[in-house]
């Protein structure tokens, strides 16, 4: 393909963009079809010969792609936590793509490197994150693919630490043990079981019944349980906005419980450290000047397409010393010379495209008042769901709504809860999940997308009403 044909192309492929997301909201929400549908419409073998047209390429998107996906951008998608994208970041990703550049030494692409340090020192501040987290101390930050690789890499430094560099060298050597609230995400374990602690490696700490948020007596008596037993505390996890609730867990007094024993604290706002681009929500990180490492998902909540998780470290040294491979073939004067960040030794790949182009785009098209706006939008569409749970006597809020997730139930038993969710997403026009709060069944209604709007709440407590209307509540 040359330039005048992917100029071409290129046209027809943002036309169609621009056209899926003004079309979107007309479309089920998600995909009805049975397991299977689209790879039996597929051909069984690749194509002999090349140049198909991009128009046919095109035309099967509508007629077999797009029918079997799930639309994240619909203003209808309350599922999950949002994963939304906006037209600058999918800008400064076909910039990235079509550039084309590694980023895995500063000498590889300086441009990549320097650009993505000053992105996290301007989102550093955006966010009033501490100080200590920016690249002009001994600090920084780095563009992770996911808040999973970041809590991986976050153990992964803290176990260098708490074995004074012994792990790196000759391996796990004694039982190091991490700990996390009930609530805290599935990749705290998983990062576990990588780094080789297995999944007995972690302590999973009660919540307060009442805040869902983590106990500080609770994970100061494990941490001298296991101290008392001979194990090693290497790392902490609290959380701002678990997935289940976005409950908010306590940093002060997790902070000073680390301070006191040594112990690396990692803070995962993977969702909710977005609400911090508004002075108003900044509670939630009260503490964080404890933190060792913090990260949160501009792909979520921040109008910039996944993947994209902003991680920072206090101090860089221990992260890199952690993670440094340094073969003879990636040996060049600048690294050597220490004036230089090489973005390699602050992740698992070698390799890294060049994502901060994308956040970039983000910011300077939308500008911090543009995103507070959308955050801000939010948390108000959430609130006003909220009422209409609260003015409805058949209902029940499982949880506070701090940001934009709502937690809520029928008085009803799990299975007629279960029965409203299917009910409600088998109609199309919405999608919401499910969790367990303290044991029960609950349903959870996220905003996020740019184009949901009051129409849309009131249009998905309506539906969620006339289906509770038609069950037979015990």
């Amino acid at each position: 393909m040359d330039p005048a044909e992917f100029r071409r192309a290129g046209h027809a492929v943002v036309d169609w963009i621009a056209d899926y997301w003004t079309t979107v909201e007309q479309r089920p929400v998600a995909p009805a079809d049975p397991p299977g549908t689209v790879a039996a419409a597929l051909p069984t073998a690749p194509p002999t010969t090349g140049g198909e047209p991009v128009e046919a390429v095109l035309a099967d998107l509508d007629s077999i792609v797009v029918p079997g996906l799930t639309h994240w951008q619909h203003p209808g998608f309350f599922g999950y936590f949002p994963a939304n994208t906006s037209g600058p970041s999918v800008l400064g990703d076909l910039v990235s793509a079509g550039l084309g550049v590694q980023g895995m030494l500063w000498a590889t692409s300086p441009a990549c490197t320097e650009l993505e340090t000053v992105l996290m020192d301007w989102l550093a501040h955006l966010l009033e994150l501490p100080e200590r987290f920016r690249s002009t101390g001994s600090g920084g930050g780095v563009i992770q693919d996911s808040a999973s690789s970041a809590t991986l890499v976050a153990t992964l430094a803290a176990l260098h630490r708490a074995s004074a560099g012994r792990w790196r060298d000759t391996g796990i050597d004694r039982r190091y043990r991490a700990y996390t609230s009930t609530l805290g995400h599935s990749s705290i374990e998983k990062a576990v079981r990588i780094a080789g602690l297995g999944s007995d490696g972690v302590r999973s700490i009660e919540v307060d019944p009442d805040t869902q948020a983590l106990l500080p007596g609770a994970l100061r008596a494990a941490i001298e349980a296991d101290l008392a037993a001979g194990d090693v505390p290497a790392i902490v996890v609290a959380t701002i906005g678990t997935t289940s609730t976005t409950s908010v867990d306590p940093l002060p007094e997790i902070g000073a419980i680390c301070a006191e024993y040594g112990i690396w604290l990692h803070v995962d706002a993977a969702y909710a450290g977005a609400a911090a681009v508004c002075p108003e929500l900044r509670w939630s990180h009260a503490g964080l000047e404890y933190a060792d490492s913090y990260c949160f998902d501009p792909h979520k909540w921040l109008l910039t397409g996944f993947d994209c998780d902003a991680f920072w470290v206090a101090d860089r040294t221990e992260l890199v010393e952690a993670l440094t491979v340094l073969p003879e073939y990636l040996r060049n004067a600048a690294s050597e010379s220490g004036a230089v960040i090489d973005y390699r030794d602050w992740q698992v790949p070698l390799g890294r495209r060049f994502r901060a182009l994308k956040l970039w785009f983000v910011l300077r098209w939308y500008g911090v008042e543009g995103l507070r706006a959308h955050i801000r939008s939010g948390v108000a569409l959430a609130a006003r769901f909220a009422e209409r749970v609260r003015a409805d006597d058949r209902f029940e809020l499982a949880a506070a709504h701090p940001f934009s997730l709502v937690c809520f139930r029928l008085r009803a038993d799990d299975d007629t809860n279960a029965a409203l969710l299917a009910s409600v997403n088998a109609t199309g026009r919405v999608h919401l999940t499910h969790t367990r709060v303290a044991g029960r069944y609950t349903l959870r209604l996220a905003v996020g997308s740019p184009q949901t709007t009051e129409r849309h709440i009131d249009a998905a407590w309506t539906l969620l009403s006339e289906a509770a209307d038609a069950l037979p509540i015990p």
